[in-house]
């Protein structure tokens, strides 16, 4: 479904060339959830953000259900939009929208009619356990409620890749098992791809596998988790 040919990305740092990627290649297959594993500085954000089309100043060639990449931005962004799910560290929802504007925000830019904006931002946020905050705005849910909210508004247009960062790391170990949960039964069950940055042992382990960066190449060989 998703695989990335010869990634190579390097930073200016001064005078100096700094690697953040050196020749990194893999592959996804549909329906998997994938944990980037690594120390801070392996390259984990630049390989997510290159997966994420959000950096398309990188060498190499990434492909989605064989097609690659478009390198253009408008091509990328309409793309993006399309086919694309984002779950953020700090939810990234919009403070003045309440959980059900938010989730179907994804909806409008795609020009879903009003009447099945609704509709699929009520069965998302049922999914996810919120049926009774659709008029809650940010301010008024915790920070579990909140990425769920995210997670909701990342799958309610049935994206083929969602790309999470550290999607975990700001929540509470309660909240953080049930945003782990719901990704995991969502995921397969919609058969969406995830591929999710991640510092946390209890994320890592409830993916599918893990791909390992150090030093901005992957580790001979993937961590398997019992998921």
């Amino acid at each position: 479904m998703l695989s990335f040919l010869n990634i190579k990305k390097d930073y200016r740092l001064g005078a100096q060339t700094v690697q953040a990627l050196g020749d990194v290649n893999g592959e996804i297959q549909s329906g998997e959830m994938v944990a980037l594993c690594g120390p801070s500085g392996s390259g984990k954000s630049t390989l997510l953000n290159i997966l994420g089309m959000l950096d398309m100043n990188y060498q190499g060639n990434v492909f989605i259900d064989g097609t690659p990449f478009p390198r253009k931005v408008s091509d990328a962004t309409a793309l993006r939009r399309s086919s694309l799910g984002f779950v953020f560290q700090r939810f990234n929802l919009i403070p003045v929208m309440s959980a059900i504007e938010n989730v179907a925000y994804p909806l409008m830019l795609n020009k879903f009619s009003a009447k099945m904006q609704k509709e699929k931002a009520e069965q998302m946020l049922v999914k996810v356990g919120l049926e009774d905050f659709f008029h809650y705005r940010p301010e008024q849910l915790s920070g579990g409620q909140q990425q769920r909210v995210a997670i909701a508004r990342a799958l309610v247009h049935q994206p083929r890749l969602v790309i999470a960062d550290e999607p975990t790391a700001s929540l509470d170990s309660h909240s953080a098992n049930n945003v782990i949960h719901i990704m995991k039964t969502l995921g397969h069950e919609m058969g969406t791809t995830f591929v999710i940055a991640t510092h946390d042992s209890r994320m890592a382990s409830q993916c599918d596998r893990c791909i390992n960066l150090v030093d901005g190449l992957i580790s001979s060989e993937d961590i398997q988790w019992n998921a």
